[in-house]
């Protein structure tokens, strides 16, 4: 598989998060290890495919 890694800023938290881009599936995946976000997003179109941010949703109700 043929792919490239960069540390990036969550956009959850604001820790350092990773983010691959998965050329042969043409996906990118952003994911934190601190606060378990997670976005997939497909690099042709730029649709999210699959996201996960704990948090984001009880903090919009407070």
């Amino acid at each position: 598989m043929n792919h490239a890694s960069h540390i990036v800023n969550c956009p959850n938290c604001g820790g350092h998060a990773s983010r691959h881009f998965l050329n042969k599936e043409a996906l990118i995946r952003t994911q934190c290890p601190h606060c378990d976000y997670l976005m997939i997003t497909c690099s042709d179109t730029g649709n999210v495919v699959e996201a996960y941010a704990p948090g984001l949703v009880a903090a919009a109700y407070r």
